[in-house]
C-alpha cells in the first residue's frame, strides 16, 4: 500500500494506474477524518495558482528596491538564471551588510514529510552561508512560550508534552470549563502529520457521561452540544477573578494547595479582594464586563471546588491584546481549586487546538533534517516582522530584555505566508517594500510569492517522496508521490543544493547525499531511536514497499504536572520559588504596564466596552475547510464561498437590524482596512460580533479610489500590536468593525489567475 501525509490527516494512495486517476482516502482507522483533504489534490494541481517557471519581478530587475514589490509584473527566467540572481543577490548583501541584515523568514506548515520540512532546509542553507537573524516563538501561543517558564517552569513544549490525556478527563472528569472552546476546526491538524483525529470521540464521551461541558466562547460553535456561556469577547480574565474571588469569600480556596505548590499567593489574594487597588474582583463587578449573569459566576465557583474540575483554555485564548493574563488567571484558579496533578483534572493548554494535545501516546523523539548552528545570535518575536522593517534600529522590549530590531536588506522566505499570519496588512505591504530583496521558494502564487522579487518554484508534498516521523503520532508513513512536479518545480533540498554550488559549499550542504540517501540515513538514525524505545524498525526497503508502521505499545496516559505534586522537593519547577507563582518576582521586576506580576484585569486596547454602536467585534478564527491559507483555491475551500467571497457569520438579529440577508456581499470596515465577504446567518454567534475566518488568499484591489481587499482576509481589519512588552505575541482576536452591504459591482478576484508574466531569453 502507498500512503501519503499532511498536517490535516494521513492517506491511501488509490487509482494510481494514471495521472488522472490518482485519489486518495482516509487511513481506515482514523475516526474523524478531516474535511480539509478533501481539497488537498485539487489546490496542489491547481495550473492557475502554482508556479510553472522561476520568475522575477520586473521592477526589481529595473533596480526599483522594492518600491513596486507589491503591484509589479513577472519575468520568466531559466533555473540558471534564477539561481545565478538569488546567489549573486545573497553574496551581495552579505558583503555590503553582513548577516545580520538578512531574515530567514520560514514560518509555515508546508509539509508533514522529515525530510523536506522547508523550514530546516532554509535554515541549514543560510547557516552555512553565514547566518541570518531568525524569529521565535509562533503565531499559535507566543504568549504562553514566553510566560510558561516563568509561571510553570516548563516550556510551551514540554507542558504541551505533559498534558493531561484526554480520555483520563474523559473517566474522571466532573466539569470541563473551556475557555475559547475545543473545537473540532482546530483539532483537524497537527504540525508533525497526525494519522487518527480522536478529538471529537473523546468529547462525544464526555457528553455520553454527562459531563458538564461549558463553552466559554462568543460562539456556541467552539464547543458543540455544550452549555454555552456566551462571553464578552476579550473580558475572560475577569470572568477567572471573579471565580477565585468566590471561592475565596466563600472559604473554599484549597490553601493546603496553595501552600504547598505555589508562591505568590498571598499577593494575588490582596488584589482579588480589592486591598491593593480598591476594586474587589466580585462576581457583579465581573458581569458587568462579562455580559454574564453574576448569580451564575458565584454558582459556577462553588461547583469547580465541590466536583471533579478541568480549566481548559484554549490556543487562541492567548492571541489578543494583554493575552498572557488569561492563562495565567486560568493556572490560578486551578491552583485554588488544588486538583491538579489529579487524573482528569487541573489545568490544561491547547485542547482541540492541535489535534495531539491530551493524546494518550508516548513521545519519541525522531530525527530530522540537522540544520547547523546559526553564526548570528540576532532574532525579533516571530510577529514583530512589520515592526522590524519599519523601524530599523528602533528599539523594544521582549521577556525582560530591551532589544533593537536589526536592518533587513534581504528576506528569504519558504513554506510559508506571512501574508496570512500577519496582522494590519495594508501597514504590512508597506513594510514589505522596505528591503532591498525578497526571495521566496513556493509552489503557489500566495500573496507572499506575488510580493517576492526572486521567485523560485517548490513541489507540493505530492510530488516527492518524504517521511511521516511525528513525536506525538505512533504511526510512521512513507510518503509517495503521487504526480512529477507540475511545470519545472524543485523540491527546496534541490532548490539550496544548486544555490549551495552557485556558493561554494553544495558539499557541506548535501553531504554528498542525494534525496533517497538522506532518507535512508533519517530512517537508519530512526532505527536506533526506536531500538532505544524497545523495538525495532524494519528495513528501508521493506517500509517503502509496506508504507506504513505503527509503534507498539503506543498507549501513554499522562497526567500534567503529576511528578510535582506528588513530591515538590524531590521534583521542584524550574521557576524562581520551585513552585507555581500566582506572583511572579522576576516578572514584576520587569515593570511592564501590560503585564503586571500576578494576573491583572487590563483592559483591551479596543474592544466591545467602550465601542460605538454599530460596531462590532471580529471573531478571526480558523475554518474548517483549510489548514491557514493552505488549500484556498481546492475544491473544498471554494466551494464554501459565497460569490467567490469567504463567509462571515452574523447573529439574525443583527443582520435584521442592518438590513442585510443570508447571501448577501457585505463590507466589513475600520480605520485599519476593509473587505469584502459573503453573509451566513447563525444563532450561534452574540449579536456584538461578526465571525470571519482567517486564510482567504489576500486579493487587495482599489475601487473606486479606495483600498478594499475583495476577497474576505480579516487581517486587513486586525491590529498589529504585541499583547505585551513581555511576550509581544500577535493579538489578532483584538479588533473592532462595521459592517454593510456591499451595493456596487463585486469585483473580479485576482488571485484566481498568475500575475502578470512575460518570458525572457536565455541571454537577458
Amino acid at each position: 500500500m502507498k500512503y501519503t501525509a499532511s498536517h490535516w490527516g494521513a492517506y491511501q494512495i488509490t487509482k494510481a494506474d494514471t495521472a488522472t486517476q490518482i485519489d486518495i482516502k482516509p487511513l481506515p482507522d482514523d475516526p474523524a477524518p478531516s474535511r480539509i483533504g478533501r481539497g488537498w489534490i485539487s489546490a496542489a494541481r491547481d495550473r492557475d495558482s502554482r508556479i510553472l517557471k522561476p520568475a522575477i519581478r520586473k521592477g526589481w530587475l529595473e533596480g526599483d528596491n522594492g518600491a513596486n514589490r507589491c503591484r509589479d509584473s513577472f519575468v520568466e527566467v531559466s533555473w540558471d538564471e534564477a539561481i545565478r540572481h538569488a546567489a549573486s543577490e545573497l553574496q551581495r548583501v552579505k558583503r555590503t551588510y553582513g548577516n545580520g541584515s538578512v531574515f530567514g523568514g520560514s514560518y509555515g506548515w508546508s509539509s508533514a514529510g522529515r525530510f523536506h520540512h522547508a523550514q530546516s532546509q532554509l535554515r541549514r542553507f543560510l547557516n552555512l552561508a553565514g547566518g541570518f537573524v531568525s524569529s521565535r516563538d509562533t503565531y499559535s501561543h507566543a504568549a504562553a512560550e514566553v510566560i510558561y517558564p516563568h509561571i510553570l517552569g516548563l516550556s510551551n513544549r514540554a507542558f504541551q508534552d505533559d498534558m493531561t490525556a484526554l480520555p483520563l478527563v474523559t473517566e474522571h472528569c466532573e466539569i470541563l470549563l473551556a475557555f475559547g472552546g475545543i473545537s473540532g476546526r482546530t483539532a483537524q491538524i497537527a504540525s508533525s502529520g497526525t494519522s487518527a483525529h480522536a478529538v471529537p470521540s473523546w468529547l462525544d464521551q464526555l457528553r455520553a457521561k454527562n459531563v458538564r461541558l461549558i463553552n466559554v466562547s462568543p460562539q456556541e460553535s467552539d464547543l458543540d452540544k455544550s452549555e454555552w456561556w456566551a462571553i464578552r469577547p476579550s473580558t475572560d480574565t475577569a470572568l477567572l477573578l471573579a471565580l477565585m474571588y468566590e471561592i475565596v469569600v466563600a472559604g473554599r480556596a484549597n490553601e493546603d494547595f496553595l501552600k504547598r505548590y505555589t508562591s505568590g499567593w498571598e499577593v494575588l489574594r490582596a488584589y482579588l479582594m480589592g486591598e491593593s487597588d480598591g476594586v474587589a474582583k466580585s462576581s457583579d463587578w465581573a458581569a458587568t464586563l462579562c455580559d454574564l449573569a453574576a448569580p451564575d459566576i458565584r454558582a459556577l465557583a462553588l461547583q469547580l471546588v465541590s466536583r471533579k474540575s478541568m480549566i481548559a483554555m484554549t490556543w487562541g485564548m492567548q492571541r489578543a491584546d494583554h493575552g498572557e493574563q488569561p492563562l495565567w488567571a486560568g493556572l490560578a484558579l486551578a491552583c485554588l481549586i488544588g486538583q491538579i496533578g489529579q487524573p482528569g483534572t487541573g489545568y490544561a493548554f491547547g485542547y482541540g487546538s492541535s489535534s495531539p494535545v491530551g493524546q494518550p501516546s508516548r513521545l519519541i523523539s525522531w530525527p530530522s533534517m540537522p540544520q547547523g548552528k546559526n553564526p548570528i545570535s540576532d532574532y525579533i518575536p516571530v510577529a514583530r516582522i512589520a515592526d522590524m522593517l519599519l523601524n530599523p534600529g528602533g528599539s523594544y522590549s521582549y521577556n525582560g530584555e530591551n532589544r533593537i530590531y536589526p536592518t533587513t536588506r534581504l528576506i528569504w522566505w519558504v513554506g510559508g505566508n506571512p501574508f496570512h499570519h500577519h496582522q494590519d496588512l495594508n501597514q504590512f505591504e508597506d513594510a514589505w517594500t522596505r528591503p532591498e530583496t525578497v526571495i521566496v521558494n513556493e509552489h503557489s502564487w500566495t500573496a507572499t510569492a506575488r510580493r517576492a522579487d526572486i521567485v523560485l518554484p517548490a513541489t507540493t508534498p505530492m510530488e516527492r517522496t518524504d517521511i511521516m516521523l511525528s513525536r506525538r503520532d505512533p504511526t510512521l508513513l512513507y510518503m509517495s508521490k503521487l504526480f512529477d512536479p507540475m511545470g519545472e518545480a524543485k523540491d527546496d533540498f534541490e532548490i539550496f543544493k544548486l544555490l549551495s554550488r552557485a556558493l561554494g559549499f553544495e558539499q557541506s550542504f548535501t553531504e554528498r547525499l542525494d534525496q533517497e540517501a538522506w532518507l535512508r540515513e533519517i530512517w537508519q538514525q530512526s532505527a536506533v531511536v526506536a531500538q532505544q524505545q524497545g523495538f525495532e524498525l524494519p528495513s528501508f526497503e521493506s517500509f517503502v514497499k509496506e508504507g506504513r508502521f505503527d509503534v507498539p505499545d503506543a498507549s501513554e496516559c499522562r497526567i500534567a504536572l503529576e511528578s510535582f505534586v506528588s513530591d515538590p522537593k524531590t521534583n521542584p519547577l524550574n521557576t524562581e520559588s520551585g513552585r507555581i507563582t500566582l506572583f511572579n518576582e522576576t516578572i514584576a521586576a520587569m515593570d511592564l504596564s501590560d503585564c503586571p506580576g500576578h494576573p491583572t484585569w487590563l483592559e483591551p486596547c479596543e474592544s466591545l466596552l467602550d465601542a460605538e454602536p454599530d460596531q462590532l467585534h471580529l471573531i478571526s478564527g480558523q475554518p474548517d475547510t483549510r489548514l491557514h491559507s493552505q488549500n484556498d483555491r481546492g475544491s473544498e475551500s471554494r466551494a464554501d464561498k459565497i460569490n467567490e467571497r469567504e463567509p462571515a457569520y452574523l447573529h439574525p438579529e443583527t443582520a435584521q437590524r442592518r438590513g442585510l440577508c443570508e447571501g448577501d456581499i457585505v463590507k466589513i470596515a475600520n480605520d485599519r482596512g476593509a473587505c469584502l465577504a459573503g453573509l451566513r446567518l447563525s444563532k450561534g454567534i452574540r449579536k456584538d460580533c461578526i465571525a470571519l475566518a482567517t486564510g482567504a488568499w489576500f486579493d487587495p484591489q482599489t475601487i473606486n479610489n479606495f483600498p478594499l481587499e475583495v476577497h474576505g482576509n480579516p487581517n486587513v481589519l486586525t491590529i498589529d500590536k504585541g499583547t505585551s512588552g513581555l511576550s509581544q505575541g500577535n493579538i489578532a482576536h483584538t479588533a473592532l468593525v462595521r459592517v454593510e452591504k456591499w451595493t456596487a459591482p463585486l469585483p473580479d478576484l485576482t488571485i484566481s489567475k498568475p500575475p502578470k508574466i512575460k518570458a525572457q531569453p536565455e541571454s537577458a
